[in-house]
């Protein structure tokens, strides 16, 4: 059974301690940084930069924090994501997100360079066979994942098994391109895009949306650069009339995720990495999107563990507690008190990711929770 810290996001006394990030101080303090990390030591503090337009991130505020109290122990933290647009614009994202050095008091890089490209194979498992993980991640000896729980599109559930398996490796690689990226455990097979041009109303939003300007319409006919496409979804997945679909398999996208944690966490050795998930401004898509809906689900708190498995049965067990929130898409859904939101919203059967994830070694679902107060 492994241990799992909660602080909850009620503020009850109006004083620092009692607030969230002086509570995340507190829970820093609960699991002794020291035991994972050490002097002079660099550690990636893995979090996601957000998108123009998609501000529910991991808020700088606690970055900081975390950045701090690595740097009271001597070692040297930095903050980094994969590139998800182009790089250079991915970095005044983050700025705009208020995320940069002076904000959160660290370096703030892109672990698989300004072109996305910066990476190394390494060999997976029979799902993936090899997976471009990105050379900052590959070759720092400890890091500490900062995820923003949420819903997610295609993982129905967004956590620390998904931040690490979609933000660790790169979209694409040199060689074997998208195969090796992050793409391969979003389709099967080849993964092509289909168009169907009868449902299609030329709106054009699939083109705007991509990040790498693959899309084009000549004489309104639908194309794209299959070479340069990093099979991200985001083209199908605002098509209002399901004009666009790309190939996908559940129960196969789920297994790749926890197989690339898996194929990522042998680049650390035991102990060199924990997981702080944060259960607030929980909205129903990524953070990748270009928007940020309202909220689904009211701010629950703040977990941290050692234990990727557990942290992730944890935080799925506290959102299965909580009502869906009025004026939200979960009250659109007509979404009634006691159903699991996550599930109703996008029908992904979420749960296999955190139960392969155990399969595979990976951590227990079983977990005593510690509540600071």
């Amino acid at each position: 059974m492994s241990l799992v810290y909660f602080a909850s996001a009620r503020v009850t006394k109006w004083k620092f301690d009692d607030s969230m990030p002086g509570k995340l101080e507190r829970l820093l303090d609960e699991i002794n940084l020291s035991r994972y990390f050490e002097r002079n030591e660099w550690v990636a503090v893995k979090t996601h930069f957000g998108s123009e337009g998609a501000h529910r991130i991991v808020r700088p505020t606690f970055i900081r924090k975390i950045v701090d109290k690595l740097k009271y122990l001597g070692a040297k933290p930095f903050v980094t994501d994969t590139v998800r647009i182009k790089g250079l614009d991915y970095l005044e994202v983050a700025n705009q997100n208020g995320i940069n050095h002076l904000s959160v008091g660290a370096p703030v890089v892109l672990a698989d360079g300004l072109y996305g490209n910066d990476n190394i194979l390494v060999r997976a498992g029979e799902i993936l066979g090899e997976i471009a993980i990105a050379t900052l991640i590959y070759d720092v000896p400890a890091m500490v994942v900062c995820s923003h729980v949420k819903g997610h599109i295609n993982a129905g559930y967004a956590g620390a098994i998904k931040n690490i398996a979609m933000g660790a490796v790169s979209g694409s690689h040199r060689q074997c391109g998208w195969k090796c990226g992050r793409g391969s455990m979003h389709t099967i097979g080849e993964g092509e895009l289909v168009w169907d041009e009868e449902k299609c109303t030329l709106c054009f939003q699939c083109k705007e949306i991509c990040p790498l300007d693959c899309i084009d319409f000549k004489e309104n006919k639908f194309t794209f650069d299959n070479e340069k496409c990093w099979r991200c979804g985001r083209c199908s997945r605002v098509c209002p009339e399901g004009g666009l679909i790309l190939p996908g398999d559940d129960e196969y996208f789920m297994k790749s995720l926890a197989e690339a944690v898996a194929t990522v966490l042998t680049t650390f050795k035991k102990n060199k990495a924990i997981y702080i998930n944060f259960l607030t401004e929980i909205q129903p898509e990524c953070d990748c999107m270009p928007a940020a809906d309202v909220p689904v689900i009211q701010d629950i708190g703040i977990l941290v563990s050692d234990d990727i498995v557990a942290i992730e049965q944890a935080s799925v067990d506290m959102l299965l507690k909580e009502n869906p929130l009025p004026s939200s898409l979960a009250a659109d859904e007509k979404i009634s008190p006691g159903e699991d939101i996550i599930l109703s919203l996008h029908k992904r059967p979420y749960n296999i990711q955190i139960e392969e994830a155990e399969r595979i070694g990976l951590g227990t679902r079983k977990y005593k929770l510690r509540e600071i107060k």
